[in-house]
């Protein structure tokens, strides 16, 4: 933002949405391309037009501008910084389900939770567990996550955890928080944590399923912005999933975010990545446990 531009939205954007709009250019799509990833760290090249035209073009017209180029300059001197947060919301890819990448998850029921039971019982290891899901999208991966930790490491046994989802996009999370979905998810679901963590709407509901009170209670959401500095404020993990989002930054964009990663597990966290995000060169600060499971060198 412009420190100067005490200007709102409400102030720029024009009455009436229907006029046609421009084509996005090369140096517009440069403009918001920067933009973009100054603030988030998200790198979209040129293949990615248009893509930026599909998301973005409703909501242009919306506000009855008629050019990208508009667009950029009311983004950049909106002082509320909430045409910001529209636009990240807008370009964000909120790709998830329940489950993906299940090997991480059988990881964490076959090696990890049996191995944290037999330290807890040996009194080498306290009984409350600290997670962050980062880049979280709808949610179906911080609820898994809170499936596995409510079955595996039950309340009863005096087991507590703190569970973080965190994302940059606002109507992801506004979407995960409420902890409902489409019936058609419930097969990436196994069926004792399906019967025991979910349930199917009836009347107006029907069609849809939700997340036991149980469950959506175990989670805390939260807006982050993984390019930003202050990561510290969250205190550091036993084990944290940023998985399938490294991609979209560049290589020292993906360099600094790994950094502030690892700094946040604590010295035996575990640090999940996506399968196409190896983080070899990474190997003086971690070390493989599986091909994208790493936890600190000493």
């Amino acid at each position: 933002m412009r420190p100067d531009a005490a200007v709102s939205v409400a102030q720029l954007a024009q009455p009436g949405g229907s006029r046609r709009l421009r084509e996005l250019g090369a140096q517009e799509f440069r403009q918001l391309a920067t933009l973009i990833h100054d603030v988030a760290g998200i790198s979209l090249n040129e293949s990615k037009r248009a893509l930026m035209v599909r998301r973005l073009s409703s909501h242009v017209q919306s506000l009855g501008l008629t050019s990208f180029g508009d667009y950029h300059d009311l983004v950049r001197a909106d002082d509320s910084g909430q045409e910001l947060v529209q636009l990240l919301d807008l370009i964000a890819t909120n790709e998830t389900h329940f489950f993906r990448e299940p090997a991480h998850f059988d990881y964490l029921e076959r090696e990890v939770f049996p191995r944290w039971q037999a330290e807890a019982r040996e009194g080498t290891r306290q009984r409350h567990v600290r997670i962050w899901s980062a880049a979280c999208s709808t949610g179906q991966e911080p609820y898994t996550l809170g499936m596995l930790l409510l079955a595996n490491l039950p309340a009863s046994e005096g087991w507590t955890f703190e569970l973080l989802a965190t994302d940059i996009s606002t109507q992801a999370l506004d979407a995960a928080a409420h902890g409902t979905w489409s019936v058609d998810k419930a097969k990436e679901i196994p069926t004792p944590y399906l019967k025991r963590f979910l349930r199917r709407g009836t009347g107006p509901q029907v069609g849809v399923m939700r997340a036991v009170q149980e469950l959506r209670d175990a989670i805390t959401f939260r807006r982050l912005n993984l390019n930003e500095d202050a990561l510290d404020v969250i205190g550091s993990f036993d084990i944290v999933f940023c998985r399938n989002v490294l991609i979209y930054f560049t290589q020292a964009g993906r360099a600094q975010v790994i950094e502030k990663l690892t700094q946040r597990l604590t010295p035996d966290g575990l640090l999940f990545v996506g399968h196409a995000e190896s983080l070899h060169e990474h190997r003086t600060r971690l070390r493989a446990v599986l091909p994208t499971v790493y936890t600190r060198l000493p």
